[in-house]
């Protein structure tokens, strides 16, 4: 009993010091969001605060329309998620009761397609996007933001349905059930951990994506990662409205994780038991 308590003992140790060697860089990040401008780039680097000063919240808001690249970003986030999600497990589900020999390349092709760099399609997307008269539209990035992310939906979906047995299926269509109904009235309330795992992470991917919003857009439908950047350029470097953007940022993120964080073990748990 003694060597477990050690062991425990250790093992708590290590998680709370592996916590906060991860979460320096973010308790850094809120600290000089409320220091002065000057101290944000004093040498020598300052940890905490002189003095609490809002300068560089007002700052940002002052300098760009950050209420305006928000909103884009999350109008842009929620509806690509949407048709990802959507799209992704119709999709999966029907690859995966195919059963034909055809759904294993299928498969491999998914996988993939969630393994290529976005920087290697970025110039392709640009000249398709152009082409169609689509650049700098919200609509632009939403179906991009789709089209990137349904694999990785598409991949996490699998897993889910091929630990539902088949038979459920068969007994559904004895009972009279098209296969939509089949899909929708009961593989789905099952696969619900696996939607909002599926939902939680590509809105994430999207929430934060910048190269793809960087070279389809330049005012219209500019989301909050490019404003942000625009305080950084080769003839300055304002790192405190930086900061306080991204803050500002990561706080839907960050509170979303904490409701999600239920629903994300138990897809996650869901998904690797057979």
């Amino acid at each position: 009993m003694k060597k477990k308590s050690l062991h425990l003992k250790i093992m708590v140790v290590l998680g709370i010091v592996c916590a906060v060697i991860w979460l320096f860089p973010y308790i850094y990040l809120i600290s000089s969001s409320f220091k002065p401008g000057s101290e944000v780039v004093s040498i020598p680097a300052k940890f905490f605060p002189q003095a609490l000063s809002i300068e560089n919240f007002t700052g940002l808001f002052d300098r760009m329309p950050a209420v305006q690249y928000i909103f884009n970003s999350f109008l842009v986030a929620v509806c690509s998620t949407l048709i990802a999600v959507i799209l992704g497990s119709l999709s999966s589900y029907a690859i995966q009761r195919s059963g034909t020999k055809i759904a294993v390349l299928l498969t491999i092709i998914v996988l993939c397609l969630k393994m290529i760099p976005t920087s290697s399609i970025a110039v392709p997307i640009y000249e398709l996007i152009t082409k169609m008269g689509l650049y700098d539209t919200k609509i632009a990035l939403i179906i991009v933001y789709a089209a990137i992310n349904m694999p990785f939906v598409m991949w996490i979906m699998l897993g889910f349905y091929e630990g539902i047995p088949i038979d459920i299926d068969e007994a559904a269509c004895v009972d009279g059930a098209s296969s939509l109904k089949t899909f929708l009235y009961i593989i789905l309330p099952i696969c619900k951990p696996g939607l909002a795992t599926s939902f939680v992470f590509t809105l994430f991917l999207s929430w934060n994506e910048f190269l793809l919003a960087l070279l389809l857009t330049s005012t219209n439908a500019k989301t909050f990662t490019v404003g942000l950047s625009e305080f950084l350029s080769a003839y300055s470097m304002d790192l405190g409205p930086m900061c306080a953007g991204a803050l500002i940022f990561s706080l839907p993120v960050m509170v979303l994780s904490i409701f999600a964080q239920k629903f994300i073990v138990q897809g996650l748990t869901a998904g690797a038991v057979k």
